[in-house]
């Protein structure tokens, strides 16, 4: 869906509804092919409004994603529901009208609002850099290979410790230098 601000124009006594299903797998899966696995059918019901030659949406965004694992890479399912507003302007003296906090975009001359685009940047938006599958919340193993595996940030830590003791052998030789203690 595409719109100029002209054409927009007519929605100012009264908003435009949007309440439409979108299909935005093959894009989103495309653009963001590391952080998005698939897309099911996107919900929208929200509003375009008109006012003064600014245009605004509002709507209510919900649909599910497959998204990786950010532990293990296995599939997670991700449940969206969630609001978005944003504001469009064709005039740069409009963007003191608004307050620092809300999002507003200046369009060039002659430039559609794209909307399928602001749904999908939207939609990215949402999705969290810790995602976990159901096991790895639970605390199941952590994944593990030829040679290497993950460990937690504890394991980690005591490993460090661990690491630190003195040998028994040098243990006298620390005695030489007390000022020198504790320093890497």
């Amino acid at each position: 869906m595409k719109w100029s601000i002209a054409e927009l124009h007519r929605y100012q006594d009264e908003p435009l509804h949007i309440q439409s299903t979108f299909d935005l797998n093959a894009s989103l899966t495309k653009l963001f092919p590391d952080i998005i696995l698939a897309v099911e059918p996107v919900k929208v019901d929200g509003y375009v409004s008109y006012d003064d030659g600014d245009v605004t949406i509002s709507a209510n965004v919900k649909t599910t994603l497959t998204v990786p694992s950010s532990r293990s890479l296995t599939p997670v399912s991700l449940p969206l529901d969630f609001d978005f507003t944003e504001t469009y302007i064709d005039d740069r003296d409009h963007f003191s009208r608004y307050e620092d906090d809300e999002v507003v975009f200046l369009l060039k001359p002659g430039e559609p609002i794209d909307f399928d685009t602001a749904l999908a940047e939207n939609i990215v938006e949402q999705v969290p850099l810790r995602v976990l599958s159901a096991d790895e919340k639970a605390g199941k193993a952590m994944p593990k290979g030829n040679d290497w595996s993950v460990i937690s940030e504890d394991d980690y830590k005591a490993s460090k410790q661990k690491d630190q003791k003195v040998d028994p052998r040098f243990a006298k030789l620390q005695k030489l230098f007390p000022d020198q203690d504790d320093k890497k």
